[in-house]
């Protein structure tokens, strides 16, 4: 029974994907791995986001960790195909990030032409289109003096050798 898994020195996967595990991967190709060990970061997060609100304190952090870590130990064999969760664990804790809303095409900031992708994005942090892209010709605010002279004192550090006692 075990030498029809096994071909030469090389076992097949155990979730019998056609490819071959190997003793590092627990028998398992290493896609089949990626995958499990994916899933159960996913455990892991859902079930200390879980404690957390349960809970609601921040001492909780340290026994969710300790008790999700009992998760990880257990080794399933998983399918390949893999299921998405309804609710993302950013949503279960709270933390859910907000969808930027598409304002329409981009349009330079100075005279409102369409620029699509050719617009040219300033310091000053606004899009222009090819004739007002210089910052004389928008009346930028960005004050490049101060931005100069920042970088090179960032990349110049001062360097004072130390007092040597005179002999």
């Amino acid at each position: 029974m075990e030498s029809s898994k096994e071909t030469g020195c090389q076992i097949l996967c155990i979730n019998n994907c056609g490819f071959f595990g190997s003793a590092a991967t627990m028998n398992m190709c290493s896609k089949c791995h990626k995958v499990m060990t994916l899933k159960q970061e996913q455990a892991k997060l859902a079930a200390s986001s879980i404690e957390n609100i349960v809970n609601g304190s921040s001492s909780s952090m340290e026994k969710g960790h300790a008790s999700s870590g009992t998760l990880a130990v257990q080794a399933v064999p998983v399918g390949l195909e893999v299921v998405p969760t309804s609710a993302s664990p950013n949503l279960i804790s709270g933390q859910g990030s907000e969808v930027k809303v598409k304002e329409g095409p981009n349009r330079c900031t100075t005279c409102r032409k369409r620029v699509g992708l050719t617009g040219f994005n300033c310091r000053c942090g606004n899009l222009f289109c090819v004739v007002h892209r210089y910052s004389d010709k928008h009346e930028c605010q960005f004050d490049y003096r101060t931005a100069a002279r920042n970088a090179i004192a960032r990349a110049n550090p001062v360097v004072k050798a130390e007092k040597l006692d005179k002999i």
